[in-house]
């Protein structure tokens, strides 16, 4: 099973729609077919009603999601590039509570996290834990928000970006994810250093497509071509097929990414670039099912 842990909130653009980073992945695995569970908690508030019905309605399992009566994160977003202004303090993303992952059955699970759950407090701490002692797959995408973490959260946001990498397998990050990171680094040297401390991939997306670095060496695929509607999401759409992919031919630790090919990368890539592009022609993040892929 794929979990997916982190915030759930709701975006304002300008009507509300359920979102957040590691939610969306949730919400294109589940819809891609493959057996997805949510690890967050929800507000029991109307908002939170919406995210709850939302996740249901896609398939995603809450087993272990958990409801509290914080009220909910809300992201205004504004432009494209999407610039979003969160109103989030004391919400009910913050506030998980240590969860029981054998509620799910027999691992090795994949986890995939980041986004605001990597670095709100007292959640990230919860998320932290679970992630540096999890035995199947962890997948990063940190999704870095500037202008919510700040020049004098900095520091504390790379704390906890360090705490997960002691144990992530695969980092998928944007182009401008790494220049905020790794400032003035190249991806080549950022993949090197990340060898080093035990992650096995990383794949940077950019305007033009994707790229795999890995220690084997490097594969890519070109961007899809079309007319992009509303580009939130596109990245957690991405994640979420990068994940299916690996789900389904049975790549369930770190160390399992050693097995896949750089052939297989380039397919990896092309069909979350597809998830991907499906989602940016739709107002929202709103990822595609399987079938949507095939019309």
């Amino acid at each position: 099973m794929i979990i997916c842990a982190g915030e759930a909130l709701v975006d304002l653009v300008p009507d509300a729609r359920p979102g957040g980073g590691p939610m969306n992945t949730a919400i294109a695995a589940a819809r891609l077919g493959t057996p997805t569970a949510f690890l967050g908690r929800v507000s029991t508030d109307p908002f939170g009603d919406l995210i709850w019905r939302h996740l249901a309605d896609s398939g995603v399992d809450l087993t272990i999601a958990q409801r509290g009566d914080e009220p909910t994160c809300l992201a205004i977003v504004e432009g494209d590039p999407p610039v979003f202004t969160f109103q989030g303090d004391g919400t009910a993303d913050t506030m998980l509570e240590p969860p029981d992952l054998s509620a799910l059955g027999p691992g090795p699970h994949i986890l995939h996290g980041g986004t605001l759950g990597l670095f709100r407090r007292p959640a990230a701490t919860v998320l932290a834990d679970v992630a540096t002692t999890h035995d199947g797959l962890v997948s990063l995408d940190p999704n870095v928000r500037p202008q919510i973490i700040g020049s004098a959260g900095r520091p504390d946001w790379m704390t906890w970006f360090q705490r997960w990498l002691t144990n992530t397998g695969v980092l998928r990050a944007s182009d401008a994810d790494l220049d905020w990171i790794f400032p003035g680094r190249t991806p080549e040297q950022i993949a090197t250093t990340l060898f080093d401390g035990g992650v096995r991939a990383l794949i940077v997306t950019t305007s033009e497509g994707a790229i795999v670095h890995t220690p084997a060496g490097s594969a890519s695929a070109p961007a899809q071509r079309i007319d992009v509607v509303d580009t939130v999401g596109a990245g957690d759409s991405f994640c979420g097929g990068v994940l299916v992919c690996l789900h389904d031919a049975g790549v369930r630790t770190n160390t399992a990414l050693d097995d896949v090919l750089l052939d297989d990368w380039v397919g990896i890539l092309d069909f979350a670039g597809r998830v991907a592009a499906v989602t940016v022609q739709r107002i929202g993040a709103d990822p595609p099912s399987r079938t949507d892929l095939t019309r």
